[in-house]
């Protein structure tokens, strides 16, 4: 159906939600030329993430997949390496890896938090260590606004001697334990694309507690340029740093964050308020040990009970002009990674996700009227 001749305006998944402040620093950098890649701007809001959340050090780059790439290239990860990552998430937690030539290998879900599953880490790295092949690093994602659980994550990997590189991508605002996202691991990186909680249009955040990785990080997403006069270059580096005029959005963003993690935890609220009692669906739980900022509100429909399935639902809210989205395909799944022949350690849990899972539609802005209505429309289809 033509959305522009539908009588509801289309509603977005997750669309970016806007301020005043962030007209006003991107104006400023407009007033003052700071349009490259450097200026207050992108200082300001270098120092403010990284005093406010989850690390001591923080260097804004062009996307948290880059940020990620960074943290592999740090730790040298290359040809013939391992290194663990969850299979449920977004393909550009894994493709770092692959950059490098190095191999991934993919760790099934926990039931708790849907992140990665402590007894298969540690399957993984007693595998591997039987093998005499440590992994380089283990890529732990916090999925869809909710931590992973670090308390018994980071104690198995210090066991192994396994870095860790945290993707927090989904999760900035969310904590484990009163620690906030992002401080777990040797590295982290963040998403400001423009779906995440907070956005800068695009681009991310490398974080760190040690300033020399910092230090290296922000060396590497510079082209590598060293500190002369003329253009040195003593290694390869990358087109990594964003711009002073997108972190002017990203300050305006960042004092927001609060207001809009509420605003999508009420969301949530209200669609289990108004979902909860179908027969076979189920809700993203929050895990006892920290707070999700519910980035998404994520629903299961178990067709064996419901009647209908997440497809058919899905579909409907589709001809409605709602957009809804599966929860990732696992990344054992995924047919550019069954040609590399990767392993997986389970799967089960992160499948079942993947075929019950759907993501609402959970913006910021979403008003109750819409909220009312995709409501309707899912509990219409189970009504069919």
């Amino acid at each position: 159906m033509d959305a522009t001749r539908h009588p509801h305006k289309r509603v977005f998944l997750s669309p970016p939600h806007l301020g005043d402040d962030e007209f006003r620093f991107v104006r400023e950098a407009f007033e003052t030329n700071w349009i490259a890649q450097v200026g207050p701007q992108i200082d300001a809001f270098e120092a403010e993430f990284a005093k406010r959340y989850c690390a001591t050090h923080a260097v804004a780059v062009s996307s948290g997949t880059a940020a990620l790439h960074l943290a592999m290239r740090i730790l040298d990860v290359g040809p013939g390496d391992e290194v663990l990552c969850s299979t449920l998430t977004f393909i550009a937690s894994a493709n770092p890896i692959v950059y490098r030539a190095a191999r991934p290998v993919f760790v099934d879900s926990e039931e708790t938090s849907w992140n990665m599953c402590p007894k298969r880490l540690e399957e993984a790295l007693e595998t591997r260590r039987r093998k005499g092949r440590r992994p380089k690093a283990v890529i732990v994602v916090d999925l869809y606004g909710q931590c992973a659980n670090y308390a018994e994550i980071v104690p198995i990997c210090e066991a192994y001697g396994v870095p860790i590189v945290e993707d927090a991508a989904e999760a900035l605002g969310s904590c484990c334990n009163g620690v906030p996202a992002g401080a777990f691991g040797q590295m982290g990186a963040f998403s400001f694309n423009g779906n995440k909680i907070i956005t800068t249009s695009g681009g991310g955040m490398f974080v760190s507690n040690d300033a020399a990785v910092a230090g290296r990080a922000r060396y590497l997403a510079t082209q590598a340029r060293e500190q002369t006069a003329h253009y040195e270059h003593l290694e390869i580096g990358y087109n990594y740093r964003m711009s002073n005029v997108l972190a002017g959005i990203g300050l305006g963003q960042l004092r927001m964050l609060e207001s809009r993690i509420q605003a999508r935890r009420r969301i949530f609220e209200i669609y289990r308020q108004g979902l909860g009692d179908l027969p076979g669906v189920g809700f993203m739980p929050e895990a006892p040990w920290g707070r999700s900022t519910r980035w998404l509100t994520c629903i299961t429909i178990d067709p064996a009970v419901a009647g209908t399935d997440r497809e058919k639902v899905m579909l409907a809210l589709q001809k409605e002009s709602v957009e809804s989205r599966p929860v990732w395909k696992p990344m054992h799944m995924q047919p550019v990674f069954l040609d590399m022949r990767t392993e997986c350690f389970g799967g089960a849990v992160a499948e079942r996700l993947y075929a019950q899972g759907l993501c609402l539609p959970s913006g910021s802005a979403l008003q109750d009227d819409e909220l009312e209505r995709i409501i309707g429309l899912v509990r219409r289809e189970f009504g069919r």
